[in-house]
């Protein structure tokens, strides 16, 4: 595995234990994956199995979370990436963008509910704030919650949102009509009358992933479901946690497509010897292994900031942004490496290629990053 830099040596007994766990986990479902990818499907019966490993929020400690370091959280979802991008964001939206703001926000109530049971696997969350008109800008979310009773009727659509069609609970985020319009976040079981969770289909990319949208035709939340967190806070705070662990899994994607085009390169004899002793290819995994590196040390950083409690949503951008132009463009350059092969199932760059475009889009795209670490650099937001 490539580690030119020794990060390995940087880790605790414990992280590389739940790293060595998460790998062969990847590596043991890696072919079933695939297959899931070509049918555009998800693996069911994995979700309980990343349960039972503690791979949901496992740096949360409590109601049966795994309480390991920030660092095992970024090589869990490195490793798990490393597979297949549906794979950790499986993991991501139901650790870090559901179990995380019920830990952080909920109460005892709602987190006994709910935590158990989503770290265990036993139920599926999602995470509802996208709508069909408003992605890069949230802020200007259309669904409503309306007062009713000892509750509220939710009005409004979400797109786009992982894990939608198979989740047994939501967390949506909605302004509260009746009173001064902060965003609120609700735990709505799917089940309930008014939710609809229709799936989008006809993917070009995170096949194996489950991708849906959320109908809210008056559905009714009870007071006890509603997050105690007011503004665009409780939303935002959940994307950090979620880029964190996207930051670290674009490694893993990256790492990926560079040891498949290693191996090809010393296997693929042309003009009497393997294409890796030409200077064209050296120089292409010379910047690959240059670039993935780069980024491992960008992650294992962010971890230590985290775990410092001094890490700020500017330095995640950062990360996000170019952790996943990395995986995108080493991609691309193996998959260059394995000529016309490449274009086919059998090797993993095309499906790391088409995968990454949907990650260097979701949670904040490319340019919304740019924006974000350009307003933290000069005070001055470009995106007003």
């Amino acid at each position: 595995m490539l580690d030119y830099l020794d990060m390995d040596q940087t880790l605790t007994a414990e992280e590389r234990m739940v790293r060595n766990t998460a790998r062969d986990f990847a590596d043991a479902v890696r072919e079933d994956f695939v297959d899931h990818y070509r049918a555009g499907s998800f693996p069911m019966d994995l979700i309980p199995e990343l349960g039972d490993l503690g791979f949901y929020a496992p740096h949360l400690e409590g109601y049966g979370l795994a309480g390991t370091t920030d660092t095992a959280y970024g090589l869990v979802m490195q490793e798990l990436e490393a597979c297949d991008s549906g794979l950790r964001s499986m993991a991501s939206v139901q650790g870090a963008l559901v179990i995380y703001p019920i830990h952080e926000f909920g109460t005892e109530a709602q987190r006994e509910r709910w935590l158990p049971a989503l770290a265990a696997g036993e139920s599926v969350g999602a995470f509802a704030l996208t709508e069909p008109a408003h992605g890069s800008n949230p802020s200007g979310m259309e669904t409503r919650a309306v007062e009713d009773g000892d509750g509220y009727r939710l009005h409004g659509s979400k797109t786009w949102i992982t894990n939608a069609p198979i989740a047994d609970v939501i967390l949506v985020w909605a302004r509260d009509a009746d009173g001064d319009g902060d965003v609120r976040g609700f735990l709505v079981e799917s089940d309930t009358d008014g939710v609809t969770t229709d799936e989008i289909g006809d993917k070009l990319s995170m096949r194996a992933s489950i991708t849906g949208e959320v109908g809210l035709n008056g559905a009714w939340v009870p007071e006890e479901s509603v997050l105690a967190v007011e503004g665009m806070k409780g939303p935002l705070s959940c994307l950090t946690q979620a880029r964190f662990g996207i930051a670290w899994g674009a490694v893993g994607a990256a790492r990926d497509c560079y040891e498949t085009a290693l191996a090809y390169a010393n296997d693929r004899d042309q003009f009497g010897g393997p294409i890796a002793r030409f200077q064209l290819q050296q120089r292409k995994l010379a910047e690959m292994a240059t670039q993935i590196s780069l980024a491992q040390l960008l992650a294992h950083r962010l971890a230590d900031l985290k775990a410092a409690g001094d890490l700020r949503p500017g330095q995640v951008s950062m990360a996000k942004r170019n952790n996943v132009r990395v995986a995108r463009d080493q991609a691309r350059v193996a998959r260059e490496m394995l000529g016309g092969n490449g274009i086919t199932g059998d090797y993993s760059p095309m499906r790391h290629m088409a995968n990454m475009e949907t990650v260097y889009t979701y949670e904040g795209t490319h340019d919304i990053h740019t924006l974000i670490l350009g307003h933290d650099l000069t005070g001055i937001p470009a995106f007003e």
